[in-house]
């Protein structure tokens, strides 16, 4: 089953003001990268979110709600983070098709040819 996971690049506070309760000292910006995970896999890829959240009033901060202050902020930071690259590990299953599956045409080959026979 294919899982579709964020982790955490950074976590920076704001000093700007929230747009729900005004206050200066709880505003977190936090940026996530999306890794899949499935049963041949595991990659991260260059998709980047970012959530805004205010511990002071516990509240979710949405681009529909920043401020062109808040929005020059998280201008600035996103400029500022360093994503992972993107990659691919292949898992232990993925691995074993691919070796039976070359092994079954190895063998298909060497019968077409000839040199093996039933």
């Amino acid at each position: 089953m294919k899982k579709q996971n964020y982790f955490t690049l950074k976590e920076v506070q704001l000093n700007n003001n929230c747009p729900e309760c005004y206050s200066n000292k709880g505003l977190e910006l936090t940026f996530k990268q999306r890794l899949v995970e499935n049963d041949f896999y595991k990659a991260i890829t260059e998709e980047r979110i970012n959530e805004m959240h205010c511990n002071t009033c516990n509240t979710d901060i949405y681009p529909a709600r920043w401020t062109n202050e808040i929005e020059r902020v998280v201008a600035y930071q996103r400029r500022a983070i360093q994503p992972r690259l993107k990659s691919l590990k292949l898992k232990k299953l993925s691995w074993i098709l691919i070796v039976v599956n070359a092994v079954i045409l190895i063998i298909m080959l060497l019968f077409v040819i000839g040199v093996l026979k039933l």
